[in-house]
């Protein structure tokens, strides 16, 4: 018998954990579209940014802070 690898999570925890663990996913994918961004800009965060950006998981702050990296010219200006 062979498993198709993926069932519907009907129990509330497992929605629960699902959604907590695709909220995480997004979070992450934003915290390296921030970093990626910055890096094909050139500009290289502090410690103290990079820090900022792991800690985040806002998902609205981390969209603006991306989208500020588009046209920033300074690593400051994004987290202003």
């Amino acid at each position: 018998m062979t498993s198709t690898g993926w069932r519907p999570v009907h129990s509330e925890v497992g929605k629960r954990f699902w959604a907590e663990g695709r909220a995480e996913g997004r979070a992450e994918g934003e915290r390296n579209t921030v970093l990626m961004v910055l890096k094909a800009r050139g500009l290289r965060p502090t410690e103290r940014e990079q820090q900022m950006i792991a800690d985040c998981t806002d998902l609205d702050q981390l969209q603006k802070w991306a989208e500020a990296a588009v046209t920033a010219t300074t690593t400051s200006e994004v987290f202003e």
